[in-house]
């Protein structure tokens, strides 16, 4: 050792514990453990430590590391643990605490929730799915059924849930104060003591012991109908009983039209017309129209009709047309609602009293385009040219068909390059044919009876198909005939007593109609039908 270190090294005092500085860090000591109060802040200041450090730890551990020290796809702790013990750290509140801010629920164990129907799920097993007791939901059902039949719920209906909650242990017992439920998971296979968070599983998928919330429905409520709610409530017996509400509609008559510019379910959606008035019209008129060759740029519509509203305002369901007119090229083609048998179903006549209803529709599928015609074409598929004998309406797969006009399933299955396919007899000849259908309607069979206007089938692509159509065919003494240009009979024509009885209804329509105001809008549009039915 040189003698600059030895100077070095004698200055440095000795303090053997004798040094006037450590003299004072060793008295304050003295006075922090002299007191019960320095005692206890010295404690709860080292657990506070502890527990950050712990927590410090585990967040490392759950960090992502780009050179990872172990084994590629483990992390030191896993994510479920890391995070009950995060939650079981933080300060608890009251159990119903459903406030962002932190206030206590207005109801104390008193919750709510909304939930839906999924598709082949039942009202008592949904019930039980989201945790009330099977005791409970039967009697909902039970209760229920008096007044409405549960087998009409439809999948997606939703229902609010008022319900009860209470925690307590496998015994059946209120849990014991002070003493916080626990469970032991494997860490890095060492046991490890973590608390239970109520209501959620441990890393095996089991509920820990001794944490069971069982919820008591207080009250459920839902809407099966736009004018109808109910409610089942729980009565002081322990019960359930259900009242039905039925909301008075109020109906309103309203007179509309406007100009077509591309087709007449556009003009009359542009015009605010509810789409289930729209397809009526278009069933109305689908018989003397064909809406592919008959309607131009600059043609008119106007139609009367009656919707019924809940009291708040909203449009609860359609009532009917009582009036409706197609302008095409100057020409006028009026129709009027009238019920000509009490027995039967109301019709519409023109103005002479003819029946819109002939003997075939032209167009068997709503919102239809043709894209082939009757006559000679390049086959798509064969590659040559031969006679197509029908119409193609390109509509998306799944588009519902309807029978042309009522008759007798002659025919249905599989039929070569038709696909499926279906032939309906309809008497005096005339037959229609439908082809490269994606499936059959349930209950049809070949011997069964169709009305006029019936879906007995799907539109698809089955068969030689280049896309998803209908192919339609009509069909006089066997042979294939342009369903576009064949004249049909028509339907029945009033006289006598009949005819001046519709003439008095007619003249009633048209005073109506008169002095309604007309709720006008010029449909300005270019998008096709199936576009319009998209939106």
């Amino acid at each position: 050792m040189d003698r600059k270190t030895r100077d070095v090294i004698a200055r440095i005092p000795e303090d053997n514990g004798h040094h006037p500085a450590f003299h004072r860090r060793l008295g304050g000591a003295g006075a922090v453990f002299a007191t019960t109060d320095g005692r206890w802040a010295l404690v709860s200041t080292s657990l506070t430590a502890l527990v950050a450090g712990a927590i410090a730890w585990m967040a490392i551990g759950m960090m992502p590391v780009n050179r990872p020290m172990v084994a590629p796809g483990r992390a030191s702790l896993p994510y479920a643990l890391f995070m009950k013990l995060i939650r079981a750290s933080e300060p608890q509140g009251t159990p119903n605490d459903n406030s962002d801010n932190g206030n206590p629920s207005p109801n104390p164990g008193v919750e709510q929730r909304t939930v839906t129907l999924d598709a082949g799920d039942t009202l008592a097993g949904m019930l039980e799915d989201v945790g009330i007791s099977s005791q409970d939901a039967n009697a909902v059902v039970t209760a229920m059924g008096r007044n409405f039949d549960p087998r009409q719920l439809k999948a997606g209906q939703s229902f609010d849930l008022t319900y009860s909650v209470a925690t307590i242990d496998a015994t059946g017992g209120a849990p014991s104060q002070g003493a916080p439920k626990t469970t032991v998971v494997m860490v890095n296979h060492k046991p490890v003591v973590v608390p239970v968070v109520a209501g959620e599983d441990d890393d095996t998928g089991a509920r820990a012991e001794n944490s069971q919330a069982i919820s008591r429905l207080l009250s459920l409520h839902f809407s099966p109908t736009i004018d109808q709610d109910i409610t089942v409530t729980r009565t002081t017996e322990g019960g359930y009983t259900a009242n039905v509400e039925k909301k008075e509609l109020q109906v309103h008559r309203h007179r509309a039209g406007g100009i077509i510019d591309s087709s007449l379910y556009l003009a009359a959606m542009q015009a605010g017309i509810p789409a289930d008035v729209v397809k009526e019209m278009i069933h109305m008129f689908g018989y003397k129209v064909d809406f592919q060759r008959d309607l131009h740029p600059g043609d008119r519509f106007e139609v009367y009709y009656d919707y019924a509203y809940t009291p708040e305002g909203q449009p609860a369901k359609y009532g009917s047309i009582s009036y409706a007119m197609l302008t095409l090229g100057g020409r006028q083609i009026p129709m009027y609602r009238f019920q000509a048998d009490p027995s039967e179903p109301p019709e519409y006549f023109d103005t002479k009293g003819e029946s819109a209803k002939g003997m075939l529709m032209k167009t068997p599928v709503d919102g239809a385009r043709i894209s082939s015609g009757f006559g000679s074409r390049f086959h798509p598929i064969l590659g040559y040219t031969r006679m197509h004998k029908g119409v193609d309406f390109a509509v998306p797969t799944g588009t519902p068909v309807m029978a042309a006009g009522a008759g007798t399933l002659k025919f249905m299955g599989w039929a070569n390059g038709y696909g499926n396919f279906v032939l309906i007899n309809h008497g005096d000849n005339y037959a229609t044919a439908y082809g490269h259908l994606s499936r059959f309607a349930p209950g049809m069979r070949v011997g069964a009876k169709v009305r006029q206007g019936q879906v007995f089938a799907y539109s698809g692509m089955t068969g030689m198909a280049t896309g998803p159509h209908l192919h339609y065919e009509i069909r006089v003494g066997g042979n294939q005939v342009n369903p576009l240009t064949v004249k049909m009979a028509q339907g029945r024509l009033l006289i006598g007593a009949l005819l001046r009885k519709f003439q008095e209804k007619r003249m009633e329509i048209d005073n109506l109609v008169a002095n309604a105001v007309l709720e006008a809008k010029v449909a300005d549009v270019s998008t096709d039908l199936r576009q319009a039915k998209a939106k």
